[in-house]
């Protein structure tokens, strides 16, 4: 039975490629494990950047093929994705191989560190490399696995979502989508907010609470939040960009320039390269950890001053022609809606694509989705969507992406549906201006790096 990081020493991850899973199958390389892992992904003859930035790491990878298990394998990972159906899985149970999944894996890992687990449906990853950032140039050398990439990281051409550092503590995502945040008992528990995203309201407050429950020292909860608020234990070390909630961090001041934002702390000045009144938010929550572990206002501010950002998250992939084309992972309604409201500090016109991911989740959101549109857009916006990506399954396709366009429209908001993202461009050229925001959104699609690039490309 796995119950320590010291019950394995040969660990192996069924669709390795994946963001989460790539996350710590590198942090386990970098602590001496043995590890490898295959994905459907991984074809012969067909070049794979991730593949390849993983074998440079020391990770072996193999086609979904079932080659790369076998008797020395003491340990077989998998994601919520991979069904007991699968042939790797099937062989695994034949040798008598240990299976877990992902968040359990992670879970044992953070057992073997001082972790600091970010919570809440919005900002996660970002507040993570903030809070990394500040801790690593406070010279504390932390360790992360983040469900995206920091730039700063992925400049050493690596994937940027991992990295071991020599320091006591590790920072971690408590992802609530899949229930696996009850799973975590770290030393310092970050509620950053709870909006419905993939579970009804009262399932997700029963997530947090929970987390709440298991935090073993420091719980610091956003209070401007009015659900999250409800977990708050009133301490002072709490924080909120809600200047009329008083708490140990508050955030004034706040204003954006372009792609740049400034705001004050405690009296303390922040300027960041980044955009949104949200990223404000994640900064305020990362500071208000920080603060609390002993690094100074100062070198927060001096640490976020440096910020590059993460990859997919509001990047801008460059200015053409007077277009800001800026790529960005928002995915559920309320960060939707905040990317935009941030990009209409850029330019005059902002100009958004979504792609939204899964029927189920799009039937579960779709009031939600139309309000946050709504609310968002200004009378010069507008909205484009492509129809839902599907990654396969037995999902009832009884909704489309064209359902929320037509609500939309009929509310009197500019709203446009192109069924095949490659018509995009054709489509959406004559509406673009010298001066305007071409904003694209969508998760879980693994072409939509391609896609968005191809975008800015030909633009």
């Amino acid at each position: 039975m796995i119950t320590t990081i010291d019950d394995f020493e040969n660990v192996f991850f069924i669709g390795v490629a994946g963001t989460g899973m790539s996350a710590i199958a590198q942090y386990l390389s970098g602590i001496g494990k043995q590890v490898g892992g295959s994905d459907r992904y991984f074809i012969q003859g067909q070049y794979n950047q991730t593949r390849d930035q993983l074998v440079a790491e020391g990770i072996k990878c193999f086609e979904q093929n079932g080659e790369g298990i076998d008797e020395n394998t003491s340990l077989v990972v998998v994601s919520t994705a991979i069904e007991d159906t699968v042939m790797e899985v099937q062989k695994a149970k034949k040798l008598g191989i240990p299976i877990i999944k992902r968040s359990e894996l992670l879970a044992i890992i953070a057992k073997s560190k001082k972790t600091i687990a970010v919570g809440g449906t919005s900002g996660k990853s970002t507040t993570s490399a903030m809070l990394f950032d500040i801790m690593e140039t406070a010279g504390l050398q932390p360790s992360i696995i983040s469900g995206a990439g920091l730039i700063s990281i992925i400049k050493e051409n690596k994937i940027g979502n991992a990295k071991v550092g020599a320091g006591d503590w590790l920072i971690i995502e408590a992802d609530e989508s899949d229930g696996s945040i009850v799973q975590y008992q770290p030393e310092v528990g970050l509620l950053l907010n709870i909006d419905k995203d993939h579970q009804e309201m009262e399932e997700l407050k029963s997530i947090f609470a929970t987390f709440k429950k298991n935090t073993k020292e420091l719980f610091i909860v956003n209070q401007g939040n009015v659900f999250a608020r409800a977990l708050s234990n009133g301490k002072q070390f709490d924080f909120s960009s809600d200047s009329s909630i008083q708490t140990g961090y508050n955030s004034v001041d706040f204003n954006q320039k372009g792609m740049q934002i400034s705001f004050s702390v405690n009296k303390q000045p922040f300027t960041l390269n980044t955009v949104g009144k949200h990223n404000m938010e994640n900064a305020l929550a990362a500071i208000a950890v920080a603060n609390q572990l002993g690094i100074s206002m100062n070198d927060c501010a001096i640490a976020l001053n440096k910020y590059e950002g993460i990859y997919r998250r509001h990047q801008l992939l460059g200015i053409k022609n007077g277009i800001h084309v800026i790529d960005d992972y928002a995915h559920n309604p309320v960060k939707c809606s905040a990317s935009i409201e941030a990009c209409q500090h850029i330019a005059p016109k902002v100009i958004a694509w979504f792609q939204p991911h899964g029927y189920g989740p799009t039937r579960f959101l779709k009031d939600d989705f139309i309000h946050e549109f709504v609310k968002a857009l200004r009378p010069q916006d507008e909205i484009w969507m492509s129809e839902i990506f599907y990654a396969g399954g037995t999902a009832v396709k009884d909704i489309s992406s064209n359902d929320l366009v037509k609500e939309i429209s009929s509310m009197g908001k500019n709203a446009y549906f192109v069924e095949d993202r490659n018509d995009l461009l054709e489509k959406i050229r004559p509406h673009l201006t010298d001066n305007c925001v071409l904003l694209l959104m969508g998760a879980r699609d693994p072409g939509l790096e391609v896609f968005t690039n191809n975008i800015w490309e030909k633009l």
